[in-house]
């Protein structure tokens, strides 16, 4: 196993990383760096600390693991743990070898679900919706049957309704046209919803239409 000497420089630019990622995440992710060259003291920092550990306590289990075995996967992302308070957490370790294939030091991102578990709860129960004696409609009827067609040309060219270019909305008008989905209320209007556009962008690619449609017409 290399002496710290060997690895402190590597060991530097990892608590670097280290204190960057807990100040993006913070305050909900603990970011460990740990020299697996001295497991009884191998924490050598620890950012925005939810664990109540503190600097020179022992490796974990898998850090060991680690420096007991260089086949160790040297990632295990999204694992389950928890505080010593029982606080639920989500994992990820990351390990880092040197150049003869053993591992000198772990990069450990400790997120408390606590928060999180609670704010999902709460939009669950807030989303939670119940059943009507009547079924009601709040949009312009038919408007679903123009979305549905929408979605449908949308997949026929692999493609999603927004992303669709300007030559592709225009045939796509002429088939809602030839369709009889346009003399649905307020069809443009669903239309450059569904679209993502403008209803003025929606008339123009209506306007052109209609010019080439009027240009075959001519040449009849």
């Amino acid at each position: 196993m290399p002496t710290k000497s060997q690895t402190s420089p590597l060991l530097g630019q990892l608590d670097a990383i280290a204190q960057g990622v807990s100040e993006t995440f913070a305050p909900f992710c603990e970011v460990v760096v740990h020299d697996l060259g001295n497991p009884e003291h191998s924490i050598l920092s620890i950012h925005n600390n939810l664990s109540g550990r503190k600097v020179g306590d022992a490796a974990t289990e898998m850090g060991l693991a680690r420096i007991a075995s260089p086949e160790f996967p040297n990632v295990i992302a999204n694992y389950a743990n928890q505080f010593a308070d029982g606080r639920p957490v989500k994992s990820t370790s990351i390990g880092l070898k040197d150049e003869t294939g053993n591992y000198v030091a772990a990069l450990c991102l400790n997120v408390d679900m606590t928060l999180f578990r609670g704010m999902q709860s709460a939009l669950a129960r807030f989303t939670e919706t119940g059943c009507s004696p009547v079924e009601e409609h709040m949009e312009p009827a038919g408007a679903e049957a123009i979305r549905q067609r929408i979605d449908s040309y949308a997949a026929r060219l692999a493609s999603t309704p927004r992303a669709l270019k300007t030559p592709e909305r225009i045939e796509l008008l002429q088939v809602l046209k030839k369709e009889g989905l346009l003399e649905i209320r307020k069809s443009m209007e669903t239309v450059a919803q569904h679209l993502g556009v403008s209803r003025a962008s929606v008339y123009l690619y209506a306007k052109q239409l209609s010019s080439a449609e009027n240009n075959a017409e001519g040449k009849e």
